[in-house]
């Protein structure tokens, strides 16, 4: 991307979009569009979109950019505008403008064209004060998890099967008796009552 001159003012890309968009909103330009382009083109650093609503009004947003760029003593590389055309494109290096009237706009349809490039927010850069500041996260030691589980030793494992073998072993030894008990007044009823075995 060409540099502008050593005499220019170094204001930086992004504080010219800002100064540019802003030019293009306070004379009622319509439809404004920003686009990072850096990664796309090798000629210019941001596009920026607008429409106006007639041959005058485009008039006086071209007169407006002149004025923008002037005042921080930016070069313009180039300017392409023909009455009646419906187009007026700026080309200030990291800025390249485009100015339509609604019919032209839609014919070339430059935000398809530029589909893939970064967009920028025209609210943000109206009302930088809205715009929240992001807050970084705090990075701090990890959490240690709730539970930590112990590593199951050997010795541990032949305990416990010991001792399932001999909780089968007491079950394996409970023998079923049956008592008969015989009110006077009713027949007898088998009760079943479990008595471990004599070892």
């Amino acid at each position: 991307m060409p540099a502008p001159s050593n005499d220019s003012v170094s204001l930086s890309p992004e504080a010219l979009l800002a100064a540019v968009v802003r030019a293009l909103d306070g004379k009622k330009a319509e439809d404004l569009k920003a686009l990072h382009v850096t990664a796309q083109s090798s000629i210019t650093d941001y596009l920026v979109l607008a429409t106006g609503t007639s041959d005058p009004h485009l008039r006086a947003l071209r007169v407006e950019l002149e004025k923008v760029f002037d005042a921080v003593n930016h070069p313009i590389a180039g300017m392409e505008t023909s009455p009646g055309s419906g187009w007026l494109v700026v080309d200030a290096f990291q800025i390249m403008v485009h100015v339509f009237d609604a019919e032209q706009r839609a014919n070339y349809r430059l935000e398809q064209l530029w589909k893939d490039a970064e967009s920028i927010s025209i609210d943000e850069i109206l009302h930088p004060e809205k715009v929240k500041p992001k807050v970084a996260k705090k990075v701090g030691k990890p959490k240690a998890s709730a539970k930590k589980v112990a590593p199951v030793k050997q010795g541990a494992t032949a305990t416990k099967k010991a001792a399932t073998k001999k909780v089968a072993a007491k079950k394996a030894t409970t023998k079923k008796v049956t008592v008969k008990k015989a009110p006077a007044d009713k027949p007898a009823v088998k009760k079943t009552v479990k008595r471990p075995k004599a070892k």
